[in-house]
């Protein structure tokens, strides 16, 4: 007797149809598709063997998150986070669904997401830095080397004081073949947002970032950028340049050239 729950049809229909049409397609709670495989020599035959695949729908819709008008877009929530932090962030997200589906037999299909996600980081890099793709690409472009030979990535490198290691953001670099042996480690990544801990690095380095004072440490803030082009000012004054070329919502000055803000006074700054 023929499990219902597997769609087959009767047991008579079913000894009637021929045997390279005697497929099952079993369906797993997460939607992975494991259907029978069929010999792919011209003959008429399955070997009762389960294959695993990428679903398409799966692919198609991860591809979604990157794009806009059927094309790869910029992300705007990371244009002002660190290089490192975009290129880290699409590097652990990227990597994480690779490795999910490396037991698949066609795994190599993630290439086109490999394609969606590196154009829609290289477009978000362009857009912070007001560049283009190709620009991008050639200042990050790195090759690294796999058990399976050299490949192209991109990567950011952040060198570091005291003889410690630099620190290094990677996108790109796997080869997408299968591996049997894989284990997989289903983890949601965990990335800290780069602007909060942008602000505690500029106030742990201990300087107003107007006159490059030691004391008494604030940190002005705006509602949003828009507010320092309102129409009807004269002139902006140097801390509004400032904060516009940085691109920034907060500033971190001393209390003296925080009054002069909130004062109206034109405070001067020696930084560029």
């Amino acid at each position: 007797m023929m499990n219902s729950s597997w769609n087959c049809p009767s047991p008579r229909l079913w000894l009637r149809t021929p045997p390279a049409r005697r497929r099952v397609s079993l369906a797993t709670r997460s939607g992975h598709s494991t259907p029978m495989q069929r010999s792919t020599r011209n003959r008429r035959a399955v070997n009762g063997a389960i294959g695993l695949f990428v679903p398409r729908t799966v692919i198609r819709e991860r591809c979604a998150r990157y794009m806009s008008k059927g094309k790869p877009a910029l992300r705007g929530p990371l244009l002002h986070d660190e290089d490192f932090t975009i290129v880290a962030k699409y590097g652990s997200e990227f990597r994480g669904f690779v490795q999910y589906y490396l037991l698949a037999q066609d795994v190599f299909r993630l290439e086109l997401l490999r394609w969606v996600m590196e154009t829609s980081m290289l477009k978000t890099l362009a857009g912070k830095h007001k560049s283009t793709v190709t620009k991008m690409a050639r200042r990050y472009k790195a090759a690294v080397d796999t058990p399976d030979g050299r490949r192209t990535c991109f990567q950011v490198t952040v060198q570091r004081d005291k003889g410690k290691k630099p620190l290094v953001a990677r996108f790109g670099g796997i080869p997408l073949k299968r591996q049997r042996t894989a284990v997989i480690t289903d983890r949601n990544p965990v990335m800290a947002t780069a602007r909060r801990n942008e602000l505690i690095h500029r106030l742990l380095a201990g300087q107003c970032e107007m006159c490059e004072g030691r004391e008494g440490l604030q940190v002005h803030h705006v509602r949003k950028l828009a507010d320092l082009n309102k129409p009807g000012r004269p002139e902006r004054p140097p801390w509004v340049h400032l904060m516009a070329m940085r691109k920034r919502k907060t500033l971190v000055v001393c209390e003296r050239c925080h009054q002069d803000i909130h004062a109206g006074r034109s405070a001067t700054t020696t930084r560029k």
